[in-house]
C-alpha cells in the first residue's frame, strides 16, 4: 500500500454487505485516533490493551447505528481494571467525522504486569448505552463479563440483547515502523448476520453460564452461510487487520470475494470531547452555597478535570450552585 492511501484509510471505518450470505460488517483502522485516546493518560500497559480493545468495539459498534448523538461502552468488574468507558458521537453533518474518546479508572496497586489483561477485570459487566438526546429516552443493555475477552462480551451483547449473531477479529498493539514514532494502532472487522424475521432464540443458551450464541438463533441455511462466513473470517491475519500494507477494500476481497462484497461510504474517525465550563457549572447547579464552599480549594476556587480528556476547570465559587450569581469568572478553562 502506497502511502496516501495508507494515510486515507486511517481512522476510519468502511461498512461493508456480503450480498450471497445476508451478512452485514464493517472495518476499522485507527491510528491517530488511539494514540490522542491513550496520551491523554499514563495507564499501565494492560490497561492502555483494554482501553485499545473497547475504542475498537464502540468504533466498529457505533457505525452500525443511526446516531442523532451518542453511544457508550462501560465495562465495570471488581478488579483491578474497576471501570472502562468510550463515548461514540455521530457526526452532525453528512461528511462529518464521528468521535470517540475513552479512559479507564483502575486500582494501580492490584495492577500487574500480564499477557492477559482482560483478567484484571474480575467479575461485572458490559453494557451498552444509546442516548439519542434530548426528547428521546436513553437505552441501556447488560451482559455478564465472559468468554474471556472485551469482544466475546460484545458478541453475548447482541446474541442477548439483540438476537442478532456477531463476530469479531480485531489486533491492537504500539507499531514501531522505520522512520516513525512507536505509537498504538488497531484494527478489526465486524461481522453481522441481518436480522431475522419469525425466529425466536431458545430460552436457555448453549454458550457460557447459559448465554446465546449464534447456534441458538440461526438455523438452516442462514446458519450456514454465518459458519461459512466465519470461516473464511478465521483465515485473517494480524498484520492484515492492523496494516499498514493491505487496504481494508483489498482485505475484503481476499477474505470474501465469493461471498460478493459490496462496500459503501467510509466514516472518518477523530478523536473528541464533549466536555464544556457549562456542563460543569450545569452539573453544579443542584448544589447550595454551603456545598459548594466544602468544594472550594484553599485558593478559593473550585476546580474540575475531565476523565476523558484532561481538560481542567477554575471557577469562582460565588458563581456556582443555584444560588450562585450570574456572572462567571474563570481564570482557566479547557476544551
Amino acid at each position: 500500500m502506497q502511502i496516501g492511501s495508507k494515510i486515507a484509510w486511517d481512522d476510519t471505518v468502511l461498512p461493508f454487505q456480503l450480498d450471497l450470505s445476508g451478512i452485514r460488517g464493517r472495518v476499522a483502522r485507527l491510528d491517530g485516533v488511539l494514540d490522542q485516546v491513550l496520551s491523554q493518560h499514563k495507564y499501565p500497559p494492560a490497561i492502555e490493551a483494554l482501553v485499545a480493545e473497547c475504542a475498537l468495539l464502540t468504533a466498529l459498534i457505533g457505525q452500525t447505528i443511526k446516531l442523532r448523538w451518542k453511544l457508550s461502552l462501560q465495562i465495570r468488574g471488581n478488579g483491578a481494571a474497576r471501570l472502562i468507558a468510550t463515548d461514540y458521537y455521530g457526526p452532525t453533518a453528512e461528511g462529518e467525522p464521528a468521535r470517540i474518546r475513552a479512559y479507564a479508572s483502575y486500582d494501580a496497586e492490584r495492577v500487574w504486569e500480564t499477557d492477559d489483561p482482560f483478567s484484571l477485570i474480575g467479575d461485572g459487566y458490559f453494557a451498552v448505552m444509546l442516548d439519542q438526546g434530548e426528547g428521546m429516552l436513553p437505552y441501556q443493555g447488560f451482559t455478564p463479563i465472559a468468554g474471556g475477552s472485551l469482544r466475546s462480551c460484545a458478541e453475548s451483547y447482541f446474541a442477548q440483547s439483540e438476537q442478532i449473531p456477531t463476530r469479531f477479529a480485531l489486533s491492537f498493539g504500539k507499531s514501531h515502523e522505520p522512520g516513525r514514532e512507536a505509537g498504538w494502532r488497531a484494527g478489526g472487522i465486524m461481522l453481522q448476520h441481518m436480522p431475522q424475521t419469525g425466529g425466536v432464540a431458545a430460552a436457555q443458551g448453549s454458550g457460557e453460564s447459559g448465554l446465546l450464541t449464534h447456534a441458538d438463533i440461526l438455523s438452516g441455511a442462514p446458519a450456514e452461510d454465518w459458519n461459512r462466513a466465519n470461516h473464511l473470517l478465521d483465515t485473517v491475519e494480524t498484520l492484515e487487520l492492523i496494516g499498514p500494507n493491505v487496504a481494508p477494500t483489498e482485505l475484503l476481497v481476499r477474505l470474501f470475494h465469493e461471498e460478493e462484497p459490496r462496500v459503501f461510504d467510509a466514516q472518518p474517525l477523530r478523536f473528541g470531547c464533549s466536555c464544556s465550563e457549562d456542563k460543569v457549572r450545569n452539573t453544579l447547579s443542584i448544589y447550595s452555597q454551603k456545598d459548594i464552599a466544602h468544594m472550594t480549594t484553599a485558593e478559593g476556587k473550585v476546580t474540575a478535570d475531565c476523565q476523558f480528556c484532561g481538560a481542567h476547570y477554575e471557577m469562582d465559587p460565588a458563581t456556582l450552585g443555584f444560588e450562585g450569581t450570574a456572572a462567571a469568572s474563570t481564570t482557566g478553562n479547557g476544551g
